[in-house]
């Protein structure tokens, strides 16, 4: 009997909510333009904070209506290595000196060599 009661449903492709009710949140339309000519209206939410580029269907960059360019980003540094961070804590004059007695040492056997 449920199955007959389900037959012709679509299930799972149809919400069963009505749409009586439901304020949705007010927009407002925002064109953006390219460099080429091209125009793009999006909706946009009120409460948004629009951004000032948005990529064009031709891949360039167009700018919002009534908007500036902005700055660009400062590049990511690359990431610090080991010998940075050693440069930071010591001077190149204070590691060859600790590097002559280590060698000194092992060379005279009271260090061993590490496998």
């Amino acid at each position: 009997m449920a199955y007959r009661s389900l037959r012709g449903m679509s299930l799972g492709s149809r919400s069963m909510e009505k749409d009586t009710g439901i304020q949705f949140a007010p927009r407002s339309m925002v064109r953006f333009d390219c460099p080429d000519g091209h125009q793009t209206i999006l909706p946009m939410s009120d409460d948004a904070d629009l951004p000032a580029i948005w990529e064009c269907r031709c891949g360039k960059t167009a700018l919002r209506q009534n908007a500036t360019m902005p700055e660009p980003k400062k590049p990511k540094r690359s990431p610090r290595t080991h010998w940075d961070m050693l440069l930071e804590r010591r001077t190149r004059d204070d590691l060859e000196e600790l590097l002559t007695e280590r060698l000194q040492l092992l060379r005279s056997g009271q260090l061993r060599r590490s496998a």
